[in-house]
């Protein structure tokens, strides 16, 4: 376990790194514990995210929907499902808390699923081609996304997509 942890810091380290030299950005003070993550104001912004009722994001750093370095934190409720979707750009993330069962492919697949626990990192490939889907449990996740935007979310079946539901 801390040698995941060690790893997905390093690779958070490195890509912020080599973001921050590559933008004009700067990097604000920051310290929060689990409490005042859960605590602080959500964004009403749904951009990178599956745009279900009840999931919410707080950006940390940059702006999803521009070009250029984001770090957000991912808050979805217990008993979420997230159907195969995509989106344009590369992101890493870490599960901060709770645990996150997510898988790979083109149609929700609950045999397909991973169990990741708080500490586990993986990675949302960019691009059509590369859908996940995800799902949580008894408890709520909160999972940290880091990517270089714009960002988007196309859910492989249309039907799926909560936006076009909400429109009906």
């Amino acid at each position: 376990m801390p040698k995941m942890l060690a790893l997905g810091g390093l690779i958070f380290a490195v890509t912020a790194t080599l973001t921050a030299q590559s933008t004009a950005q700067s990097l604000p003070p920051m310290r929060l514990t689990p409490s005042e993550m859960r605590a602080s104001p959500l964004d009403g912004n749904q951009i990178g995210t599956s745009g279900l009722a009840g999931v919410h994001t707080k950006v940390l750093l940059g702006d999803p929907a521009k070009a250029g370095f984001y770090s957000i934190l991912l808050f979805v409720p217990a008993h979420t499902t997230i159907q195969a979707h995509s989106h344009r750009d590369d992101r890493m993330a870490t599960v901060v808390s709770g645990v996150w069962y997510f898988g790979y492919g083109h149609r929700f697949d609950a045999k397909s699923l991973k169990r990741l626990p708080a500490g586990s990192v993986y990675a949302e490939p960019g691009g059509v081609d590369h859908n996940h889907f995800a799902r949580t449990d008894t408890d709520p996740v909160i999972v940290h996304i880091s990517g270089y935007g714009p960002t988007d979310t196309h859910y492989f079946d249309t039907a799926n997509d909560p936006s076009s539901q909400r429109k009906k």
